[in-house]
């Protein structure tokens, strides 16, 4: 391999990412999971020629396409199936099919990489061949010239004769290999001429003039033609050279437009520096993707240590904030068991006194016994005695009542939170008393300075009104730096109420992802492009097998089309006051689209351009979110939340049967 073989083998390794699923044409399908290992297992195959892919020096055959109605490919022709079969999105397509075709692009990028252009060390079409000389001048693309075609005349006085496909298939039978064979007419109908065209490359040359010695050997070239003999039968043929370019005839005319007069030698020289120039233009992109990749590089590791410092940070904020919660329930408890401890003694003290007082009135009423007097004091003492023992019941409702309360004390905590979020609520709502403040105060401040300059009148009343002015500007100040540090303090919320919003879509995708779509809830990869109009698009011009093929090769370079971040066919637009990105009509790529294929394909493009465009914007690759099919807009988090419980009680009920 050369080293202008290397540097592009390294460079089509670098842009050759291919994300596709895979399938085959085998009866049983692979899944999503086991795509990358089946890729992996037939590149190995490939590699060890367990598969033909390598036909001749030039040609090519899909060892996975067997029923293909075009067996031989060039090299980018190959590559190119193989590509676009791979990177096919249509259904139609099997996992394993896909597959197959990736490890063949693979297999052709890495291991059979070649290159229209001849090397230093091959033997050129000058050197293989001595009857050609090397600075003989050739119309290049190589054409030849077939006369003597045998024509008829028609009832309306026109001449026709022989078509140019069926001239090619006989050729192609030859081994000539030519592109297209153009009649030539003119007003009298078919000339009986017709320009054979070749490949420009290498090869193309060799059949030419393959095709040029087969008539020589038959006594039918262009010396026996224009020899000056009897009556010519059959058809007589050369490749065409600088004398036919200037001949004032039909095939010279038609020579003219068709291409140019060069030397082989001037031929090699174009093809030489055509191969200096891409290797110079593919260095100069290889030492600015290095030099980028070190850039990103320098970011990635500062980016690396700015996170973990903030992650270092943040998880001593959350250490902090666990002990200090630890320490506050620690000192809850503490305190709910120092009460209850406290009220048990009461409680105790209070059965005590109420015992001592029992014992009272049973000595008292046994004194009443004896003397009347001693009876009306003991009356008197037992009144008391009931008014302290009714004393005594109301402080152990009391007790009781503090007893519940202490209960209440969790109660209580919770409610203070809701009424702290409830006051976080009224903050929220003053931050629009922000902008009415900063006016007051520039008014104020205005009335203020007037105020200043009518001081030189010594008016004790205009002194009056300039210290209530300076009081009411200060509190107002005051007011719009407690609303400005709300204002921050709210911010950093909603921060973080949309990181967790993010992170739970995030997880509501993950959980979505492997489960089979049910319902109106699925998954959608917006920025996906439809494949369905292109097919039916190409189905009005090709058959329906050759059809798939070039809907799968055009919708893989529209993909690329849209990966692309320097295209944004944009423009920006006020609606209702507010800037909106909408598609230009004038861009090219959307207009050449549209007038080849149709609205169909182009609405297409224009949707998946959209969705990359709202959704992802700057790295331009596809996203996964959760969508109501039936309403055709992005699913809620409810929505998604309801779909995976459905989905569990279903998974719950089947086992439960089974």
């Amino acid at each position: 391999m050369t080293k202008f073989e290397v540097t592009l083998h390294w460079w089509c390794n670098i842009g050759g990412t291919v994300m596709a699923h895979s399938n085959s044409d085998e009866d049983t399908d692979i899944s999503e999971s086991e795509i990358n290992e089946y890729e992996d297992k037939s590149y190995k195959e490939l590699k060890n020629g367990s598969q033909n892919v390598k036909t001749s020096n030039e040609t090519f055959t899909c060892p996975y396409c067997p029923k293909k109605r075009k067996r031989d490919y060039l090299y980018k022709e190959l590559l190119q199936h193989a590509s676009g079969v791979g990177q096919s999105s249509s259904k139609k397509r099997k996992a394993r099919e896909k597959a197959n075709h990736l490890a063949l692009v693979k297999y052709l990028e890495i291991d059979l990489m070649t290159f229209d252009v001849p090397s230093k060390d091959s033997k050129l079409a000058d050197e293989s061949d001595p009857s050609v000389n090397s600075h003989e001048q050739f119309v290049w693309p190589w054409i030849g010239i077939v006369v003597n075609i045998p024509t008829r005349l028609t009832e309306d006085g026109r001449y026709v004769g022989q078509s140019g496909s069926k001239l090619r298939d006989e050729y192609k039978s030859k081994g000539f290999n030519p592109i297209r064979v153009t009649p030539l007419w003119n007003f009298q109908g078919h000339s009986g001429i017709a320009l054979v065209e070749f490949n420009k490359d290498w090869p193309g040359l060799d059949n030419a003039l393959a095709f040029e010695r087969a008539y020589e050997l038959g006594n039918h070239g262009k010396k026996d033609w224009f020899a000056n003999s009897e009556q010519k039968s059959g058809l007589y043929a050369w490749v065409a050279r600088a004398d036919d370019y200037r001949m004032k005839n039909i095939y010279g005319e038609h020579l003219q437009k068709m291409g140019d007069v060069k030397t082989i030698s001037e031929r090699i020289e174009e093809e030489a520096r055509r191969q200096d120039m891409l290797v110079s233009k593919l260095t100069s992109t290889i030492q600015d993707k290095n030099q980028h990749l070190k850039e990103i590089e320098v970011k990635c590791h500062e980016t690396t240590h700015k996170m973990n410092l903030a992650m270092m940070e943040k998880d001593n904020l959350i250490q902090a904030y666990n002990e200090e919660i630890k320490k506050i329930q620690s000192s809850a408890k503490d305190h709910l068991n120092r009460i209850f401890t406290d009220h048990e003694k009461l409680k105790l003290q209070l059965e005590s006194q109420k015992n001592e007082l029992e014992l009272l009135k049973i000595e008292l009423e046994k004194r009443e016994a004896h003397n009347e007097s001693e009876r009306k004091k003991l009356a008197e003492e037992i009144e008391e005695n009931a008014t302290k023992n009714s004393s005594l019941q109301m402080a152990a409702m009391e007790q009781k009542k503090s007893d519940e309360n202490v209960m209440k004390l969790a109660e209580d905590q919770k409610r203070q939170k809701e009424q702290l979020h409830a006051k976080i609520i009224q903050l929220q709502k003053q931050l629009d008393m922000k902008q009415e403040l900063e006016l007051e105060i520039q008014q104020l401040k205005g009335s203020l300075n007037v105020l200043k300059h009518m001081e030189d009148d010594e008016d004790a009343e205009v002194l009056k009104k300039v210290d209530t002015l300076q009081k009411d500007l200060r509190d107002k100040e005051q007011s719009l730096q407690d609303l400005d540090e709300l204002n921050q303090a709210l911010i950093v919320k909603e921060r973080e109420s949309n990181d967790e919003l993010q992170q739970a879509r995030q997880a509501l995708v993950d959980g979505i992802k492997d489960l089979s779509p049910q319902g109106s809830i699925s998954l959608k990869r917006m920025g996906e492009l439809d494949t369905g109009p292109f097919l039916e698009a190409m189905k009005k011009i090709y058959n329906e097998e050759e059809a798939e093929e070039r809907a799968s090769e055009l919708c893989s370079l529209w993909e690329e089309y849209l990966k692309n971040p320097d295209w944004h066919p944009f423009k920006v637009i006020m609606v209702e006051g507010k800037e909106k990105e909408m598609i230009r009509d004038d861009d090219e790529k959307l207009s050449e689209l549209k007038n080849d294929l149709g609205e169909e394909p182009y609405k297409a493009v224009v949707q998946a351009l959209s969705e990359i465009n709202e959704h992802n914007p700057s790295g331009r690759y596809l996203t996964s979110v959760v969508w109501n099919y039936k309403e055709g807009r992005r699913a809620t988090l409810k929505e998604g939340v309801q779909f995976l419980l459905n989905h569990w009680k279903f998974l719950k009920r089947k086992k439960g049967r089974i």
